[in-house]
This record gives C-alpha cells, structure tokens and sequence, in this order.
C-alpha cells in the first residue's frame, strides 16, 4: 500500500515534525485548523489545508469535523 497523502490531526511542532517526515518520504501534507491557528508555523508549511469551525484544542477533538476532514 502506498500513501501518497497524510492528514496531520496535530498542531504546533509535532505536526511540523509530521510534515518534515512525510515529506523526506514523498508524502504531502494536509493540516486541519481553526480560525486562531491560521498563523502557525504548520498551517505555513503544509501542502493542503483544512479549516475547521470553532477555535483552539476544541476543534481539533471535534471527531465529526476531523473525519470529514479526512474524507475531502
């Protein structure tokens, strides 16, 4: 099996360190973040991006708004 694309459901260094791996392996990126997020460092670097709604470490344990994130 071949992944040609991560979703990265992390933020701050972690998820730049996903990035940084994935891309040495050939793998682009795709960040999930909120509106007060957007200027992060790993929202900066990631091939794609996701916006999800509400703001902080709540968004990101929305598992609804995750898996659709992980769909699209």
């Amino acid at each position: 099996m071949t992944i040609d694309k991560l979703l990265v459901a992390n933020r701050g260094e972690i998820a730049v360190r996903i990035h940084r791996t994935a891309a040495e392996m050939g793998i682009e990126t795709v960040a999930i973040y909120p509106e007060d997020d957007k200027g992060s460092m790993h929202v900066q670097i990631m091939n794609e991006l996701v916006q999800l709604e509400g703001t902080g470490a709540a968004a990101y344990l929305d598992i609804e708004q995750v898996l659709n994130a992980a769909q699209e």
